[in-house]
């Protein structure tokens, strides 16, 4: 829908020129009510940690589609009391090893764990590990670790279909025609980088390239998400740092990323050193490789509960959301305990309206709000907005000219929309002489997402 409507969500700063008592918003993110969708129920599932969660709807197959990394050998939490818990630290074992995991689902909230008769796990391969190291135990902390998984449908061979971006002792690639049966991985020296996360690559539209996101380590602020490109996915540039904490008790461990409505949007995961808990934050980029963060130090994903809830300790962003017609699907890795403790972990899931990552509300309730964008191109068709409209709320939309001239005005939208088109007083759409105008938002009892341009269609 982007291509086709010139989306623009007004957390990029580039699209807003100016702003009265209005002031910028974190969406609403709601939790399902069936969560968790699923935990360690596997004597292989030792310890999900991160979980490092890739979740996609395959259009092609009509079905949810998740690869996970779990620890296969470790100490599990299991059955273990917040006393048994508290009474005795948590040690990761030398033999520590990680795996990729497969599930699918029909709608997305039940989950199944196909035996996929790959890989053996103690002598049985009854089981949906697809991926699991190999050889010398002492290497395996390191890989298959954090795996990112994507879909491509444009690379034209087939049996690149999949894609991992992984560290597999250093930071790797691997290949898949259907996602399950994996070629070797692929060595990338030249991106020099950590990978100790979860990494993640995705292709962006506006560079004409893959990018990667991943992790280095530097002082003062230890952990840092760092960022690679490449041009066929095998060469990658050396990693430059992205974006690191504002403090060094709070630290970017891990920044999942994909292009929607014209910028780059990043969920960071914020590991607190002293509270040793992790919530999701915002960020948004118009490159890759510049990012900003949307009201830093407050959860977009917000851990729940109280300790033992299946979500107090950590919350672990899935790459990437699946985007809905009427909503916005969050995956994420959750846990119950800290990040360095004994925890139980989870795949969960939380739900978001269309286009509401952020957006401007009035930050005097009482007053009307003003929000005027920059000039942007205008084609004279259709305009829609999306916004959350309370009872007795109100948006107001006008075309302004090259000295902010009224234009145009819109009907007053009065009740929450998505994608909503906009219907002019005088029943037609504006006719501007100029290729580019602004547009003026007033507004009450509301908060305004996006708005996206329809080009007209031409006449026979």
């Amino acid at each position: 829908m982007d291509s086709a409507h010139r989306r623009h969500l007004l957390l990029d700063t580039r699209v807003v020129e100016d702003a009265h008592n209005a002031e910028l918003a974190l969406g609403t993110v709601e939790k399902h009510a069936g969560n968790p969708l699923f935990g360690e129920d596997k004597p292989w599932e030792m310890r999900f940690d991160n979980l490092y969660a890739n979740v996609i709807y395959d259009d092609e197959e009509r079905l949810y589609k998740c690869w996970y990394s779990p620890f296969i050998v470790d100490h599990s939490s299991m059955g273990m009391s917040l006393q048994q818990r508290q009474a005795a630290r948590y040690r990761a074992p030398g033999d520590r090893e990680m795996a990729i995991c497969y599930a699918t689902s029909v709608d997305g909230l039940t989950w199944v764990k196909p035996e996929l008769g790959l890989v053996e796990y103690e002598g049985s391969r009854a089981n949906n590990i697809l991926w699991r190291g190999g050889g010398d135990t002492r290497k395996l902390r390191a890989g298959p670790h954090g795996a990112g998984v994507l879909k491509d449908l444009r690379d034209p061979d087939p049996a690149r279909r999949y894609k991992a971006f992984l560290k597999s002792e250093i930071l790797s690639v691997a290949f898949s025609a259907d996602g399950v049966h994996w070629a070797s991985p692929i060595a990338c020296p030249e991106a020099n980088s950590a990978g100790d996360t979860h990494n993640n690559a995705f292709w962006a539209p506006t560079l004409g390239r893959y990018v990667g996101i991943t992790r280095q380590w530097g002082k003062p602020f230890g952990r840092q998400v760092a960022r690679t490109s490449s041009v066929d996915f095998l060469d990658w540039e050396s990693t430059r740092i992205a974006l690191e904490g504002l403090d060094p008790n709070h630290q970017t461990y891990a920044m999942p990323a994909f292009y929607h409505g014209g910028v780059y949007i990043g969920l960071v995961a914020i590991h607190d050193q002293n509270a040793d808990r992790v919530w999701t934050e915002l960020t948004w980029s118009p490159d890759t490789s510049t990012w900003h963060r949307v009201l830093p130090g407050t959860p977009f994903i917000t851990n729940g509960g109280e300790a033992g809830d299946y979500d107090w300790g950590c919350v672990y962003p899935a790459a990437c959301p699946v985007f809905l017609d009427n909503e916005v699907r969050l995956y994420y890795g959750a846990s119950d305990g800290l990040h360095t403790s004994w925890r139980n972990g989870y795949l969960c899931l939380a739900t978001l309206r269309a286009d509401g990552f952020a957006g401007y509300k009035a930050s005097d309730a009482t007053v009307l709000a003003t929000l005027t964008t920059t000039p942007v191109h205008w084609e004279a068709g259709t305009l829609r907005v999306s916004a959350d409209i309370a009872p007795g709320g109100e948006v107001v939309v006008r075309v302004l000219g090259p000295d902010r001239q009224v234009l145009a005005a819109s009907r007053p939208m009065a009740s929450t929309v998505s994608d909503g088109i906009v219907e002019w007083l005088d029943h037609r759409a504006p006719i501007a002489t100029e290729t580019k105008c602004r547009l003026e938002f007033t507004f009450r009892k509301a908060t305004v997402y996006s708005f996206s341009m329809e080009a007209p269609v031409a006449g026979p």
